[in-house]
C-alpha cells in the first residue's frame, strides 16, 4: 500500500498534478486528472492508461482493490492528507481518488479506418457537462467513435472527464480538427452527414420512416445555446430536427444527442 503520507502543496508531485487542472499544461504533458473510483477503474482497464495514483488514507481503506491494482500494474501509490486532496481534486466533496492518466485520443484517420455504423461529432460544443454527457450518451448507444472538433470543449476538462463517468476510456475519441476538413473524411469512410439542429425541415420521425437512419451515420451536435453555424449546416447532408410534441420549446443537447443517437442505434439493429 502507499507509503508516507504527502502533506504539503509543495510537493514537487502534488505541483505537477496541480498544473494539470490548465489545459496549457495538459496538452504540453499529455496527461490529465480523473477524479472517483470509476474513473480509475477504467483508466486500469487501459494499458499505460494510469500514470499515477493519488489516494485519502479514506479512501485506500474503501477502495483497497483499486490501489492494489494500480501497484500491480506498476503505478506510483501517493497518499495525500486530505488538505492536499482537496487542491488537487476539483469537486466540492473529493472522493480521495485522484488519477493522473495519459491522453487517450485517437488520430482521425484511425477513428475511421474500421469503416463506423455510428460516429458521434461536437462541434462548438462549449459547455464540459454537457460534452461529457454526450460523451457518456454516445457510448452507451454503441457510437464507434466520438470526434470533438477544434471549436469545441476540451474533452480532457475536469468536468467533462467527470461527466463522462468513464466513457472516455471507452471508445475512440479524436480531437481538434477543423469541421471543413472532417467532413469529407466522413464521408471518405461511407458515412452519412446529419446535423441535430431545430431549424432542420426533415423530423427525426422522417428520418427513421424514410430510412435515413439505416445507413451508416455521423451525427453532428451543436452549441447549447445557439446551435449550430450556417457554415455547418449548409456542408452536411440532411438538417433533421428532433419533434417537440409538447410545450417545451427545446431539448437540452445530451437530450437530442440521446434520442438520435440511440434512433441510429435502434435503425442498425433492425429494430
Amino acid at each position: 500500500m502507499a507509503g508516507r503520507e504527502l502533506t504539503s502543496l509543495r510537493s514537487p508531485r502534488v505541483k505537477s498534478a496541480r498544473r494539470l487542472a490548465k489545459r496549457a499544461f495538459r496538452r504540453r504533458e499529455r496527461r490529465f486528472l480523473a477524479e472517483g473510483p470509476q474513473a480509475v477503474r477504467e483508466a486500469l482497464r487501459i494499458p499505460g492508461g494510469l500514470a499515477e495514483l493519488f489516494t485519502t488514507a479514506e479512501a485506500e481503506s474503501r477502495h483497497p482493490d483499486l490501489v492494489a491494482a494500480a501497484e500491480r500494474a506498476g503505478v506510483p501509490v501517493l497518499r495525500v492528507s486530505g488538505e492536499v486532496m482537496a487542491e488537487l481534486a476539483q469537486t466540492v466533496t473529493p472522493q480521495g481518488l485522484l488519477a493522473v492518466c495519459g491522453f487517450v485520443d485517437v488520430p482521425l484517420a484511425g477513428a475511421l479506418e474500421t469503416r463506423p455504423r455510428l460516429v458521434t461529432v461536437l462541434a462548438h460544443v462549449r459547455d464540459p457537462g454537457n460534452a461529457g454527457t454526450v460523451l457518456r450518451t454516445a457510448d452507451a448507444a454503441g457510437s464507434d467513435s466520438v470526434v470533438f472538433t477544434d471549436a469545441s470543449v476540451d474533452p480532457y476538462n475536469g468536468k467533462c472527464v467527470r461527466a463522462s463517468a468513464g466513457s472516455l476510456f471507452h471508445l475512440p475519441v479524436v480531437v481538434g480538427p477543423r469541421f471543413d476538413a472532417l467532413i469529407p473524411e466522413l464521408r471518405n469512410a461511407g458515412l452519412t452527414v446529419l446535423a441535430a439542429d431545430g431549424a432542420g425541415e426533415r423530423t427525426l420521425d422522417t428520418a427513421i420512416d424514410d430510412g435515413v437512419l439505416d445507413r451508416p451515420t455521423a451525427w453532428v451536435f451543436g452549441n447549447e445555446a445557439w446551435g449550430l453555424p450556417d457554415e455547418i449546416l449548409e456542408n452536411v447532408d440532411e438538417v433533421v430536427r428532433v419533434p417537440i410534441y409538447g410545450r417545451a420549446e427545446s431539448l437540452n443537447l445530451a437530450t437530442a444527442a440521446a434520442v438520435c443517437l440511440y434512433a441510429s442505434a435502434r435503425a442498425h439493429r433492425g429494430g
